[in-house]
């Protein structure tokens, strides 16, 4: 039987864990980092990379100083071509860090509940989001947003308030600005630490969609690992070579 892969996850506070993907990530290894505790981030990666969502902006460098450190490895494993998932946050800081922009408190303001994701005609042939629901049930709470892609990034979906909820670049890194980890207890507990937030509605409409959430959720899970088991070995000599 062959090794398992190992996706490394950095988790930038408690309150954004890998929540619902932890049991939905398959036949793969978990590793997680996380920098507020102390943890190192690493230099690089060879197997997998999944970046979490936080409370902090893409650019507090000084609340969470380890966002160069996640910067530097997030560009890292699109130049190594290594699979690697943004979350939210994560979506932001690997759009930064390959050259697109991130606006804080954009002009839509907060987008929060289940958003409708509308995916374009590329994600028909993309490996992550092809033959996903069409719109795609995407929790969110974000009132930052990415406001322009990375050159050569692949623009995927979008919603009513933003426009740039998934993407990828080269040809395998992927960003989503929704949820697709999130469970309903992880989301309550984003709402009520927001004032402008009405925590019942939201709530409320996270459990009517839920079975579509957890329907989507699941499939970008089940794939990713499949996309960290299958793709070619990245040792770190061929990397930079």
């Amino acid at each position: 039987m062959s090794q398992q892969r190992e996706i490394v996850v950095v988790e930038h506070e408690v309150g954004c864990p890998l929540d619902r993907f932890a049991d939905w990530l398959d036949g793969v290894n978990v590793r997680m980092v996380r920098p507020y505790l102390g943890d190192p981030v690493p230099e690089s990666v060879s197997e997998g990379l999944i970046v979490l969502g936080g409370e902090m902006s893409a650019y507090d460098d000084e609340v969470a100083p380890w966002l160069p450190a996640v910067r530097d490895l997030l560009r890292t494993a699109v130049l190594d071509e290594v699979p690697t998932l943004g979350i939210c946050l994560g979506a932001q800081l690997l759009a930064l860090a390959t050259g697109g922009d991130v606006q804080v408190a954009a002009p839509g303001g907060r987008e929060s509940g289940v958003i409708d994701v509308r995916w374009r005609a590329e994600a028909v042939v993309d490996p992550l989001v092809s033959g996903l629901p069409d719109p795609t049930a995407g929790p969110s709470m974000h009132a930052d947003a990415i406001v322009r892609l990375p050159g050569g990034a692949v623009w995927l979906g979008s919603s009513a308030a933003y426009p740039h909820q998934a993407f990828r670049l080269g040809p395998a890194a992927w960003g989503v600005q929704f949820h697709p980890e999130v469970s309903l207890g992880t989301f309550r507990g984003w709402a009520v630490d927001l004032p402008e937030v009405d925590t019942d509605a939201v709530t409320a409409e996270f459990v009517e969609r839920d079975a579509d959430t957890v329907a989507c959720g699941r499939v970008l899970a089940e794939r990713f690992s499949a996309i960290v088991n299958t793709a070619a070995p990245r040792a770190e000599a061929q990397l930079r070579s």
